[in-house]
């Protein structure tokens, strides 16, 4: 293993990745825990899903995010947890990027479920920026899973 990679996958580095992790979905579950119905809101702006499945969307997917940044904290089914955590990341990046490239501009809701009142372009802004938080939060969730793989702790053989 190169003396990178050896940086990459130390258990300091990945205990840390993955409680930053945790820490982000845990806070970006709270509101939409606490307001259900404008967090429905949110995702039907989207205009990606059926609208039978709104509802059951903004009540489920809080909790999902809520139990994989706990389980990343206390460090609980570590791999399967960052797995999970990078699949949300993924769709949530493809639906932001969707609806940048069809011109519609939405809030994401990701910690905030109330509607700003910002301007189009300030939407279309923030919309870039959540693509590029994400993809950073993705290479968290790659450096956790590197740092989580058999051996990873095993020092290299020189």
């Amino acid at each position: 293993m190169t003396r990178l990679g050896a940086l990459l996958g130390h258990p300091w580095l990945t205990v840390r990745t993955q409680i930053a992790l945790g820490i982000f979905f845990v806070v970006a579950a709270l509101p939409k825990l606490a307001d259900p119905p404008g967090f429905a809101h949110m995702i039907y702006n989207y205009r990606l899903v059926p609208g039978s499945l709104v509802n059951g969307m903004a009540l489920a997917m809080p909790w999902l995010e809520l139990l994989l940044g706990l389980a990343l904290i206390t460090g609980i089914w570590q791999r399967t947890a960052a797995s999970l955590v990078g699949a949300l990341l993924v769709v949530f990046t493809v639906a932001i990027g969707l609806n940048l490239l069809r011109g519609n501009p939405i809030d994401c809701g990701c910690f905030d479920v109330t509607a700003a009142g910002r301007s189009v372009e300030e939407r279309f802004f923030d919309m870039k920026m959540v693509v590029v938080r994400d993809v950073g939060m993705l290479l968290l969730v790659a450096q956790g899973l590197w740092g989580s793989r058999p051996g990873a702790a095993e020092p290299a053989v020189r």
